[in-house]
């Protein structure tokens, strides 16, 4: 099958299975020759993806454009499904010869069935809920009133970024804003913001120093 194709269309084999032991038994990479449209694949990795294999055809939609000369660019992470109801994401890469005419393409066909079904899970797993605190507790639970965590919970997420990847520089801009908004002016504010940036309440007296000493 490889014999009979143009040099420039036998340079990209090492591409098709390049790219899909690069990405897995998921990725479905194939190589089509236009100069045989009715069995233009001639070479693919994973073909079990679509189900397809070498000597198949190009998808009618594709082999459309082709015929009616239609190709004027490459066409990236578009989404489709297979004939099985595999939910797709592809790219298609046209390759032209010295002439600037397309000869072929290299398709990219990856199989995200498994990572949407786990996208669901990751999405149940992470959602939650507002709890209402018990106002009956005992107070040396270090419990802060709702003006606090509301403060906290806003200036938390304006960074974006959960406190676990937080540097100490991050952690400080985080004291130094709450300290604008006189958060520290609050009740056991000290203690409640220790606990949720994950330090010790003696690290958020040095951060304040720290912050107090450069605006001076």
């Amino acid at each position: 099958m490889t014999t009979n194709i143009s040099p420039i269309l036998k340079s990209y084999l090492p591409v098709v299975e390049g790219i899909a032991k690069t990405f897995g038994k998921n990725c479905e990479v194939v190589l089509h020759d236009f100069s045989k449209m009715d069995r233009s694949i001639i070479a693919i990795a994973n073909g079990h993806v679509t189900g397809r294999s070498i000597g198949g055809p190009l998808y009618e939609s594709m082999l459309k454009k082709v015929l009616d000369d239609n190709i004027t660019k490459d066409k990236i992470n578009y989404t489709g499904k297979s004939a099985e109801g595999r939910v797709l994401k592809s790219s298609t890469m046209f390759i032209r010869n010295e002439k600037d005419e397309v000869i072929g393409c290299i398709c990219i066909n990856f199989d995200l069935s498994e990572l949407v079904v786990s996208k669901r899970v990751i999405d149940d797993l992470i959602q939650t809920q507002s709890v209402k605190v018990d106002k009956s507790e005992d107070e040396s639970s270090n419990r802060v009133n709702d003006v606090l965590t509301d403060i906290v919970k806003n200036t938390l997420e304006k960074t974006g970024k959960p406190v676990a990847y937080m540097g100490k520089e991050e952690k400080v801009n985080i004291v130094k804003d709450l300290d604008h908004q006189g958060a520290f002016l609050i009740k056991g504010a000290i203690d409640y913001v220790a606990k949720v940036l994950c330090v010790s309440r003696y690290t958020i007296y040095n951060y304040l120093d720290e912050i107090r000493v450069d605006n001076k």
